[in-house]
């Protein structure tokens, strides 16, 4: 099950509400990009694509300032899940792991939530809407649609290189590459305004201080 575009559209109101930031103007643009590229591949529903892309970083909803991966992914899978919305809870869990299973192999995680995130890829075969938010979650930025090589770069401002993100680089290259077979066309043809949104080089967002009032405020409400 899904919500509509409108539901999840207010979802990311909601959110941005109790956890502002860049994040919720990068899940619209994932969400267009995806809806723009499904439509150029047969079989695939658009409005599906572009509800899950919406929907696929909720879990940051969860807390103020920056939320890691493992519990945004798991978050976002726990929300979704709760409203029924088991396709999008899927794209919450996996939207971030482009290697999927060999992303666990050699990692035995402690955490509850990460053993949780563990169990769930080890058990799941990417499907195209898998790869595609994968794929749009790189193209997508708050500010617009950028090249692939750009958003690797901002990325890498941000968080510096974790250990095998080349590797993910590649993946995330072949994915497009089969996209594109399929839709006959370069995936850039129809992300509105590309190619000027890829010259832009704000400068990389960091996470708002927490007062301390605010983070005892929210550890009550948790």
């Amino acid at each position: 099950m899904l919500p509509t575009a409108e539901e999840a559209l207010q979802e990311l109101k909601i959110a941005e509400e109790r956890n502002p930031g860049p994040w919720v103007k990068h899940s619209i643009n994932t969400g267009i990009a995806a809806r723009n590229i499904a439509e150029k591949i047969p079989g695939m529903d658009s409005e599906k694509a572009y509800i899950v892309g919406l929907l696929h970083d909720i879990g940051r909803r969860v807390k103020f300032g920056f939320v890691d991966i493992p519990t945004h992914v798991y978050e976002g899978y726990k929300y979704c899940m709760e409203k029924g919305w088991d396709e999008a809870a899927r794209i919450c869990m996996t939207h971030s792991y482009l290697h999927m299973k060999d992303e666990f192999i050699d990692y035995e995680p402690k955490a509850e939530h990460e053993k949780a995130i563990k169990e769930f890829i080890m058990n799941t075969e990417a499907d195209d809407y898998d790869r595609l938010i994968q794929l749009c979650d790189s193209l997508a930025t708050d500010y617009g649609f950028v090249i692939l090589e750009k958003r690797f770069v901002d990325v890498t401002r941000r968080y510096g290189i974790m250990e095998d993100y080349i590797k993910g680089w590649e993946i995330a290259f072949g994915i497009k590459e089969d996209f594109e077979k399929q839709m006959g066309c370069s995936i850039y043809d129809v992300l509105p305004d590309i190619g000027k949104t890829t010259l832009l080089t704000p400068k990389p967002w960091k996470p708002p201080v927490v007062s301390e009032d605010k983070a005892n405020a929210e550890e009550c409400a948790s």
